[in-house]
């Protein structure tokens, strides 16, 4: 498995799951006022008022909610991040559909969208077809007969690595990923080549000694077996042997999550000519030649030990091995545009037995999943077209502007940092760069060129259209205005490199933003993830690149020492959280994401505070302005998720699960007095253990 790790942590979220209300649909006639709204916006159905705030403030938000809520049978979670997916879903459904009705020009962005949907969603035609239209692949895979052929082939599977959402599936096919963007020293925009080769998320589930490791390992061994036996593979029991043992191999190579998301320590840039001569193995000439970087002298080499020892690997474990692991993952990776018993026991596996979902997402999602990923603008220009007025842009820009200030403030306010630290703290904020809604420069695809009835060469052209699209920006300027994300994606995320965020047009819809309600429940809800984002900018990773997104030290050892000092804090404060017996969340792994809450809470209320222009919050429905806010914040928190999906979270995910970042508001001084928070109470901590993190 390949993470971006140079943005996966600083997402919002990967899997968070959000409190499940009615979501408000954008239109161009849509309900967005031009003056704020003033209904409550929080839900009190939710809330169960039995719970003492002070006791259990995420209950108190979301009880009677966590008590009724229902897990779809098609879902591992349940929450505001499920039904603002759904709700948009249902418009990019509608807007394929009106597409399908016409006859767009086949090479046109709407043919392109309509003949992607048409071949994903004909699941006879694909069951007719069998294996035949990977049969290519597999015969290239067979006919490999030395390293050199076998380096080759690893090079023709590279592909890029742009996708931050999808934690857990990137593109498995790959024993390396690439990754383009600045180096981390700043400077030209170069190709990162980062860890990969594995099936399940991560090296921990090959390697930890836990039970329900050991018995995911089993049953993956077996879906090995399986599945390459439903492909009509000969000998698949003794093939899935090895593929499971050179995984084996492969994940003990690897990086641990910590070590990867230490980009303090992984900033080694090799010259080509290190290639071979620091990770001998593969013959890197080919590899690089069939990569389509021939000519490429630099690269950062992101998990460099990783790459030497999976490098060695190529070499050491029998030639067979790596031919069987090839063809396993070409089909692995591309089940669902494979006939469909293909597809169902992939579901098995990573669907049932790693997250606890009952039941496979009907088709007609999961197509619209295939549009995002390979024509991901195509859909989101019209997305923004028909649903994100300029009215819905101009109110978060303008809150933007305000967490900003509100942030910046919080800064020069600070008085045990050093002027020339904050200086540099301050020239970051003023220069991040925010994307709202969507971006300025759509993604062309004029280059993507599909076949009316073969689906799964869609989706490989699809792959090789965007690993073009990245190589293309090697070797050029940084574009700090370069989005990551689709705007009909609801998330948000942080980009260090570029010191820029993206906020797109989807996340803007309830649960997280509604114009009709009050600024207390818009700045807890949404103003909360614009802080975050911006928090993101200065967490533990983030505080490690500057304004222009080199990675230097701009701190004095005193200021980094205050810093680190407040980091081990939150860090004992997340690791006493425990959701299951002897399962503890981990409070290293998820600093970064627990600074970015604590702080960007901290700068959202502030800003709420200042929108006010010295007048007092009215009291709505017996809730003061500054309670509204909180349980707006604790509200898109709630969640709900199978044990399997939390257990997975737990082990791999830098997010602590959302009922622990409701938890935050104990670090934040205004939120005693708005409860009356008192000693003896449960979530209690004195003034001088909350932790303060700009």
């Amino acid at each position: 498995m390949i993470r971006n790790r140079l943005i996966a942590p600083f997402l919002l979220s990967s899997a968070a799951i959000i409190i499940s209300t009615s979501a408000c649909t954008m239109s161009n006639d849509s309900q967005v006022a031009n003056m704020p709204g003033t209904a409550l916006g929080i839900d009190t159905a939710s809330m169960d008022k039995t719970v003492k705030p002070g006791d259990d403030f995420y209950l108190y938000a979301n009880g009677s909610w966590a008590k009724t809520a229902v897990i779809p049978d098609d879902r591992s979670s349940i929450g505001g991040f499920v039904t603002a997916r759904d709700a948009t879903e249902a418009r990019l459904k509608q807007l394929i559909e009106d597409i399908a009705k016409g006859d767009p020009a086949p090479d046109s962005n709407t043919g392109r969208i309509k003949t992607l949907y048409k071949t994903y969603m004909d699941s006879k035609a694909i069951d007719e077809a069998g294996m035949a239209p990977i049969k290519a692949d597999l015969e290239r895979f067979a006919a490999i007969t030395d390293v050199k052929g076998l380096s080759r082939a690893l090079g023709e599977q590279l592909r890029a690595d742009v996708d931050p959402l999808n934690s857990t599936d990137f593109q498995t096919e790959n024993l390396f990923g690439v990754f383009v963007t600045q180096a981390l020293a700043g400077g030209e925009v170069m190709p990162y080549l980062m860890q990969g080769g594995l099936g399940m998320p991560e090296r921990e589930y090959y390697l930890s000694a836990d039970p329900k490791m050991a018995d995911l390992r089993t049953k993956y061994h077996a879906y090995i077996a399986q599945l390459l036996t439903e492909a009509g593979v000969p000998d698949a029991e003794a093939r899935a042997q090895r593929v499971y043992d050179l995984e084996m191999k492969i994940a003990a190579a690897h990086a641990t999550r910590q070590q990867s998301e230490n980009f303090q320590a992984s900033a080694a840039e090799w010259a080509r000519a290190d290639f071979a001569r620091k990770a001998p193995g593969i013959d890197w000439e080919s590899f690089f030649a069939a990569a389509q970087m021939p000519g490429q002298q630099k690269f950062a080499a992101y998990h460099a030990d990783a790459i030497t020892r999976i490098s060695g690997l190529v070499a050491s474990q029998p030639l067979d091995a790596w031919k069987d692991w090839l063809t396993f993952h070409q089909i692995n990776a591309h089940a669902e545009v494979l006939p469909g018993k293909l597809d169902a026991a992939h579901f098995a596996f990573f669907g049932t037995a790693l997250q606890g979902t009952k039941q496979l997402l009907p088709r007609e999602k999961r197509a619209i999943s295939a549009l995002n990923k390979h024509l991901g603008d195509a859909l989101g220009k019209l997305y923004v077209d028909k649903y994100f007025p300029a009215s819905a842009k101009a109110e978060i820009q303008g809150m933007v502007g305000d967490i900003k200030g509100s942030f910046a403030k919080r800064i020069e306010a600070i008085g045990w940092m050093a002027p020339s630290t904050k200086k540099e703290a301050l020239e970051k904020v003023r220069t991040i760069e925010v994307g709202v809604g969507y971006p300025d420069k759509w993604q062309d695809y004029s280059a993507y060129e599909l076949d009316p009835n073969n689906a799964y060469a869609n989706v490989i052209a699809g792959e090789k259209v965007r690993y073009a699209q990245q190589l293309a920006k090697i070797g050029k300027p940084l574009d700090k205005r370069e989005w990551w994300m689709n705007a009909q994606l609801v998330n948000a995320v942080n980009l260090p490199v570029q010191n820029a965020l993206n906020f797109p047009a989807a996340i803007l819809q309830r649960p997280f933003f509604d114009p009709k309600a009050d600024a207390a429940y818009n700045y807890g809800a949404i103003g909360a993830v614009i802080g975050h984002e911006i928090s993101h900018s200065f967490d533990n990773n983030g505080a490690a690149f500057d304004s222009t997104g080199k990675m230097r030290n701009w701190w004095t050892p005193s200021d980094l020492a205050r810093f680190d000092k407040a980091g081990n804090a939150l860090v004992n404060q997340y690791s006493a959280y425990e959701p299951f017996p002897g399962l503890r969340v981990n409070g290293k792994l998820t600093l970064g994401e627990n600074i970015a809450d604590v702080a960007g809470i901290a700068a959202a209320l502030d800003a709420y505070h200042a929108s006010l222009k010295g007048k007092q919050a009215p009291v709505i429905d017996g809730y003061t302005g500054d309670q509204r806010f909180f349980i707006a914040y604790a509200q898109s928190w709630a969640a709900k998720m199978r044990d399997e999906a939390l257990r997975s979270r737990i082990a791999t995910d830098g997010h602590s699960p959302g009922m622990y970042r409701a938890l935050t508001v104990r670090n934040i001084d205004a939120w005693y007095r708005a409860f009356d928070v008192q000693p003896g109470d449960k979530l209690y901590l004195s003034p001088e253990k909350r932790v303060k993190i700009w």
